[in-house]
């Protein structure tokens, strides 16, 4: 528990591509009242670290930062005040932003406590794709036992998530992926449909007798949002959770995402019965926190059951952060990166 000394952290230094990430040093301090200092035993690499860095994230901080947006550590330290963790408990929080880096300040409200059995990494996959995923299934759509759904980015992080939490559930999963990752959807539970050569709500209502799914879930915005309507059964319930579409080629489209919220709202309106939500994390998480601490602990043991089965595609040293955002922005991963402290 060294109270002086440094630490490494990666920030963002301007916006731009992998390029803009560097290594700092920071001084190694205290924690203050009510305040815990982690060591950071692992950090994910998501697609929002990357909107992060092009400057298109809205609750991110201005800029330099370290992005991360979900840690799992060992408390190292704990500020005066501080009751509810001890030095040497390992814990999971949601950052949002500070996990590329060897240690972390936080606020004990935010720790969730991780069971000393569970795989440090395969526990933070859980920290934001499977609580998301999670959270969509039973709090936003209220799946039940037998319905069906429906996925956009099925081979993704937060779709393989919704593809074993619908297992799990005991409902039919349909997920859209590119003809290379058939076979990984496939091991998932789902019915993988591609999106490149055929039309995706024809190929749906095949898979349903015509009837539509009683779920859809949408990472990408734009003209999939009105596609995944279209897959609805009169009913259903459409989440959407992303805008990935609108970011492409290291630029945002903001049309695209104004569109999409736009046509959210048109949709709402449609006298058909059908509903439609947007969801987000953050903004849920910083409204009320306990759910998430409530659903994250659900799922550690769904993990420690083996019931879930998280994906890692590839682990990096945290010092080479910038050479995992690169991967990642190619594409053509199936899984969650990692980055991990020495």
């Amino acid at each position: 528990m060294p109270n002086s000394g440094t630490y490494k952290s990666v920030i963002i230094t301007r916006k731009g591509g992998p390029e803009v990430l560097q290594v700092i040093s920071n001084d190694l301090r205290p924690p203050v009242k009510n305040e815990v200092r982690i060591k950071v035993i692992c950090t994910g690499v998501g697609f929002t670290d990357v909107i992060m860095r092009y400057g298109y994230y809205p609750f991110a901080p201005k800029i330099p930062f370290a992005p991360g947006y979900e840690i799992v550590g060992i408390v190292d330290a704990v500020g005066d005040g501080v009751s509810t963790v001890k030095t040497g408990d390992r814990v999971a929080a949601l950052t949002v932003h500070g996990g590329y880096a060897e240690y972390i300040y936080l606020a004990p409200e935010h720790l969730v406590a991780v069971p000393g059995s569970l795989d440090a990494a395969e526990a933070l996959c859980l920290i934001l794709n499977y609580v998301t995923a999670y959270q969509m299934l039973h709090r936003e759509a209220s799946i039940k036992q037998g319905q069906k759904i429906f996925i956009t980015g099925a081979a993704g992080g937060v779709g393989t998530a919704l593809l074993q939490l619908g297992k799990v559930a005991g409902v039919e999963t349909f997920g859209t992926a590119s003809k290379s990752k058939h076979d990984f959807v496939k091991s998932q539970g789902g019915v993988p449909i591609d999106y490149q050569t055929g039309d995706i709500v024809s190929a749906v209502k095949s898979h349903t007798g015509d009837m539509g799914v009683d779920a859809a879930f949408d990472a990408l915005g734009g003209s999939y949002l009105w596609k995944c309507y279209q897959t609805l059964r009169a009913g259903g319930t459409l989440v959407s959770f992303g805008l990935t579409a609108s970011v492409k080629n290291a630029k945002s489209d903001n049309l695209i995402a104004f569109g999409s919220f736009g046509l959210i709202g048109l949709l709402t309106m449609l006298p058909d019965g059908k509903k439609v939500k947007f969801y987000g994390i953050t903004a849920l998480y910083r409204k009320n926190p306990q759910p998430f601490k409530e659903d994250l602990s659900k799922l550690f043991h769904l993990l420690a059951e083996k019931k879930l089965q998280p994906v890692i595609a590839e682990k990096f040293s945290m010092l080479d952060a910038a050479k995992a955002n690169a991967l990642l922005e190619q594409g053509k991963v199936s899984g969650k990166i990692i980055l991990m402290n020495d």
